[in-house]
């Protein structure tokens, strides 16, 4: 295996990808990173996305690696909900530019369900494996959201029906799916009929030269520089309503009532978005309902470059979500050395060991999770270890390197596993 066409096409990708704009944050994270590890483990790697606004062509990054981006639906952005009414205009284009460009590629990956449809039609035209990584599921988000939205209003919102029966082509067609979580892998095998053995799990990665601890003294300058105090809770991520940011905001009562002396720092939301805008002034006006508004420093999209220094000078990061596929944030803050409260509604909960990594709750019971995110200030022992058993299993376990290394096993495999189903017919 030589050559690798990825896939990912909502939000802003880019070589320096615009993370905090809409549709743009972890999975941008995870596929840039993996492209970057696959070509310097010697791979040419193509990360094909949507053309849109003002954006290049390309963004040649190095010899081996660049971002080739397809222009089809028009100029503005499109939100993933709506990459239904343009999918077919993106396969066309990309197969007649890559017959154009002559290019040869021996597997195509693809990411979340937009990709994934299209990926499988490229990959079918073309006569090589496809490999997919779903990073959420439909079935899932759907039956999460519960009763928090009018069934209609959620249908014309989000499009499940559309999404699913999409999904459910790709996960049964495509040669391979690579889950991020164990109860993805639960999930698909039982809401989507995909064999067990067509099915494997890896996890995320973090970027191990970036997310590390520093000592003490470093990180009470580093507090200083972005107004953070020893006792802020920091949460941090895109307004969404599956994050939680409610909820958590709910269960703070509880926190000030046993830490007088905590913060939240909630940088929530992305850069100059109207929705995000809206969606923290929503949360403002709970907060103050709830008698907590002059306990919580609001701040804006924090820049890419000094996301470690600020996961760094929390005492705690808390990850309220509602569900979450994975929660790369969580694991980034822990690798930085600080303690992380996690929602029960997602993958790191099953990976976690509890009181020692670690701690998590169900963020949609207030006091249980204003509990925990307690509990480490009050006792620093307990922060102690939480902070250098949580670095130690961050980095360890998620190092992007090692993860790339796996990915491109189950790759040639399903390249081997291709070649001989086709050997069948020639």
């Amino acid at each position: 295996m030589k050559s690798i066409l990825m896939i990912s096409l909502h939000g802003y990708v880019g070589a320096n990808p615009e993370l905090g704009k809409p549709d743009t944050g972890g999975q941008v994270v995870y596929v840039l990173e993996l492209a970057e590890r696959f070509s310097r483990l010697g791979k040419r790697v193509d990360l094909v996305t949507r053309q849109f606004e003002d954006q290049p062509e390309y963004d040649n990054v190095h010899e081996n690696y660049s971002v080739w981006r397809i222009p089809f639906g028009g100029k503005k952005f499109i939100r993933k909900e709506d990459m239904h009414d343009h999918l077919k205009a993106f396969v066309t284009n990309t197969l007649a530019a890559i017959k154009k460009e002559n290019k040869k590629y021996d597997v195509v990956y693809s990411h979340y369900w937009d990709a994934g449809w299209a990926g499988q039609k490229i990959a079918e035209e073309l006569g090589i494996s496809h490999v997919h990584t779903p990073h959420s599921l439909g079935w899932w988000k759907q039956h999460s959201m519960g009763s928090d939205m009018d069934e209609k209003e959620m249908e014309k919102t989000y499009r499940f029906k559309e999404r699913i029966r999409k999904e459910y082509f790709v996960y049964q067609m495509c040669n391979h799916i690579v889950a991020t979580t164990l109860p993805q892998v639960d999930l698909l095998t039982q809401q989507y009929d995909v064999l067990s053995r067509n099915c494997t799990m890896i996890p995320p990665g973090i970027d191990e030269n970036r997310f590390y601890p520093v000592p003490t003294k470093e990180n009470d300058k580093i507090r200083v520089k972005y107004d953070i105090q020893p006792t802020d809770i920091l949460a941090l991520g895109r307004m969404a309503h599956n994050k939680g940011y409610d909820l958590l905001i709910k269960a703070l009562p509880t926190v000030f009532e046993l830490c007088p002396e905590a913060r939240l720092v909630a940088a929530i939301g992305g850069d100059q978005s109207e929705q995000d805008d809206k969606g923290v002034a929503g949360l403002k006006k709970l907060a103050g309902e709830l008698g907590v508004l002059d306990r919580i420093t609001w701040k804006n999209y924090i820049a890419d470059e000094d996301l470690a220094n600020v996961y760094r000078a929390a005492n705690i990061f808390a990850m309220p979500s509602r569900y979450e596929p994975f929660g790369m944030v969580a694991i980034e803050a822990m690798a930085c050395g600080t303690p992380s409260v996690v929602t029960v509604h997602g993958g790191l909960y099953d990976l976690i060991d509890f009181g020692n990594q670690a701690l998590f709750a169900d963020p949609h019971r207030p006091t249980e999770f204003g509990a925990m995110m307690a509990m480490p200030l009050l006792y620093p022992k307990m922060r102690n270890e939480l902070s250098v058993e949580g670095a130690r299993f961050a980095r360890r376990n998620f190092g992007w390197t090692g993860i790339a290394k796996r990915m491109l096993r189950v790759f040639t495999s399903s390249i081997n596993q291709n070649t001989m189903e086709s050997n069948l017919f020639y």
